[in-house]
């Protein structure tokens, strides 16, 4: 069971590895611009790219915020063939290493379309916060509640939220997401990228 555990976090971590550099040499930037873009050190930044560092969610906020992508662009399998459907024995699992909570990428790898679907399951009392605030592109992003409840901040203002609510926003300030409870919270996250709408998506 770790030995499957261990496999599957190695195999993520490539992934996210590859799709950094790959969207690093799409933007023209080189480490040191990135770095400088987004905040996260060169040596960091260069431990990601060869799938050595298992980095926490926040930094990897501020790496796609710094490539104009949405964070569930880094976990895409580009490998993975272009087609309208997707199973759920193909979605693989990412758990952040600080905090522990889980994200799967629900929608079609690769598919030309601007709209991603992600599901988050975040431990009881585990709280999330997100650094990024200015984005080059603009990010419309919902919120559903499956079950449980959370207490999401975006700027200045906190949303208590519980199943089956739904909270509709721009990304454009910081946020949070906070599990105040003593169960676990699960919720669908759905985004689009309006710079990609009506073409394909590189993301």
């Amino acid at each position: 069971m770790k030995e499957e555990s261990h496999r599957r976090s190695s195999d993520i971590n490539a992934r996210i590895a590859t799709r950094v550099s790959d969207l690093r040499a799409a933007e023209g930037l080189s480490l040191d611009a990135l770095a400088e873009k987004c905040g996260v050190s060169r040596s960091m930044l260069s431990l990601i790219e060869r799938g050595e560092s298992s980095p926490t969610a926040v930094v990897l906020d501020r790496i796609a915020t710094g490539l104009n992508v949405t964070l569930a662009s880094l976990f895409e399998d580009l490998r993975a063939p272009v087609e309208p459907l997707s199973r759920a024995a193909d979605r693989t699992t990412w758990k952040d290493p600080q905090t522990g909570y889980l994200r799967r990428n629900i929608s079609p790898a690769n598919f030309p379309t601007p709209i991603q679907i992600v599901e988050v399951t975040l431990p009881a009392g585990a709280r999330v916060a997100y650094e990024t605030a200015a984005r080059d592109a603009v990010i419309h992003q919902q919120i559903w509640m499956q079950e449980g409840t959370i207490e999401f901040t975006l700027g200045k203002h906190t949303y208590r939220l519980s199943e089956d609510d739904c909270l509709a926003m721009t990304l454009d300030a910081h946020t949070a997401f906070h599990n105040p409870m003593r169960k676990r919270a699960r919720y669908i996250v759905v985004l689009v990228n309006d710079a990609l709408r009506g073409r394909r998506s590189h993301v």
